[in-house]
């Protein structure tokens, strides 16, 4: 899970932590503060420069103010006394001190990695718009869906179609990462696709790349037996998840469903801030999530009688249900606003704050652990469902093998949700609650990483 957050100045961490407090200040010391001034930018941009620009970002914001009982200001030492021949030499200096602190979430990127997470929890792409598999009969690639409102849709590329070449590059046993690097462009550049259609020649189409937002939440409506049932997937938890999830919400409830099942497995979570306006969609009153930072100051984050429905809910998570969805199944489970089902949560409860360095790398840094609204620490644990219903290894293949089958009475977690939805008493019971149970108080938990 991150949190957004500013980028440490790279002129600050430059002077050793330190910041200009006015230009006149600088004046003051005349040459030998120049001189001074000069180093410290040299190093900027140095190899050395990004390591120390990490260094300070962890020693500022890291969540164990003990850092895994290392000496952080010895490592530092250590790190600036080294000559970095290249930036990749650097990212492994960076990488190696980092795991000291034993946290897997307190990371490194180079600047690919960066960009792709970047992109991943903005929730756009810039391209033509389209899902892309190898079919397994032809071994070409095939087209599996073309995303709404993007330029692959409006110019009429339909699922099932074979992408013969790109850009006058044959695709015969290219892979779709591969494939996915040469769509994948500048908004406004061109690309011509050379597609296969049943029952027509090949042909070229021409298109415009553009700024796609990427669909993270599929919903539908179903009808089980006399109950009408809107089921929501989300996917990850990114910068448009709750804007998509409130038109589905307001979309289905306008269909006069009768529950709802939100569908949280295999979600590895996302961004803080989108779980949070998303609980605050499907309950008006109670806590939803409590972090708590390095000197144990706490912030609560409430629902705000901004919920967009009271119909009954059931929630289903899995072991891969991880962060942002351990927050957002938390909340709901503690203010008894849905019923839980599935397996056990990953049990991740730690938030992090992502930082673009100078050189276009970036640092996530562990910066609070959170807890559950009833005050439950879920790291290393996850979260227990009401409803215990895993999936046998065959269960499992079958729904891998064929996805429709997901969200179906084909689905066993599914098919207990509705289950449980169609109980009378249930559905009363959750349509008539208010909603209002509070948190308690959380002690002891300074320190906490």
């Amino acid at each position: 899970m991150n949190q957004s957050a500013k980028s440490y100045s790279p002129l600050q961490v430059a002077l050793i932590g330190g910041a200009i407090a006015t230009t006149a200040a600088i004046s003051v010391f005349g040459p030998a503060w120049t001189r001074c001034v000069r180093a410290a930018l040299a190093l900027q941009d140095s190899p050395k420069g990004i390591v120390d620009e990490a260094w300070q970002l962890v020693n500022r914001e890291y969540v164990d103010g003990k850092f895994n009982q290392q000496d952080w200001q010895a490592t530092r030492v250590s790190l600036l006394s080294k000559d970095y021949s290249s930036r990749e030499e650097a990212y492994t200096a960076i990488r190696e001190a980092l795991q000291k602190l034993g946290d897997p979430y307190t990371r490194f990127m180079d600047p690919k990695q960066y960009e792709a997470l970047t992109s991943q929890t903005s929730g756009e792409v810039s391209g033509i718009g389209i899902r892309m598999e190898v079919n397994e009969k032809s071994k070409r690639l095939t087209v599996v869906e073309a995303i709404e409102n993007s330029p692959a849709l409006r110019a009429g590329i339909k699922a099932g179609d074979e992408i013969l070449a790109i850009d006058g590059k044959a695709t015969l046993r290219m892979k779709v990462d591969d494939a996915s690097k040469l769509i994948r462009g500048k908004a406004g550049t061109p690309i011509t696709l050379r597609l296969g259609r049943t029952g027509q020649s090949a042909f070229d189409l021409k298109l415009t790349r553009a700024n796609i937002e990427v669909p993270t939440v599929r919903y539908t409506l179903r009808q089980e037996g006399n109950r009408r049932v809107g089921y929501i997937r989300l996917r990850e938890f990114s910068a448009h998840a709750a804007d998509q999830m409130q038109r589905a919400i307001r979309d289905l409830d306008n269909k006069k469903v009768d529950a709802y099942v939100l569908d949280l497995r295999g979600n590895p979570g996302g961004l803080l801030q989108a779980s949070i306006e998303i609980a605050r969609m499907w309950y008006d009153k109670g806590g939803i999530v409590k972090t708590v930072d390095r000197v144990g100051a706490s912030e609560e984050t409430k629902a705000n009688n901004t919920a967009l429905t009271n119909r009954p809910l059931a929630v289903l998570v899995d072991g891969n249900s991880a962060s942002a969805s351990e927050i957002l199944t938390g909340a709901l489970k503690d203010n008894k606003r849905a019923v839980v089902v599935g397996g056990q949560t990953f049990g991740k409860a730690l938030v992090q704050s992502v930082h673009q360095l100078a050189d276009g790398s970036g640092l996530a840094v562990t910066i609070a652990h959170y807890y559950t609204p009833l005050g439950t620490d879920i790291n290393h644990k996850g979260i227990a469902p009401d409803i215990k219903v895993d999936l046998t290894e065959p269960q499992e293949r079958q729904l891998a093998s064929n996805p429709n089958l997901v969200g179906t009475k084909s689905d066993p977690q599914y098919a207990r949700a509705i289950a449980v939805l169609s109980r009378s008493n249930f559905a009363q019971q959750r349509a008539n609650s208010t909603y209002t149970s509070q948190p308690t108080s959380i002690r002891g938990a300074s320190g906490l990483k």
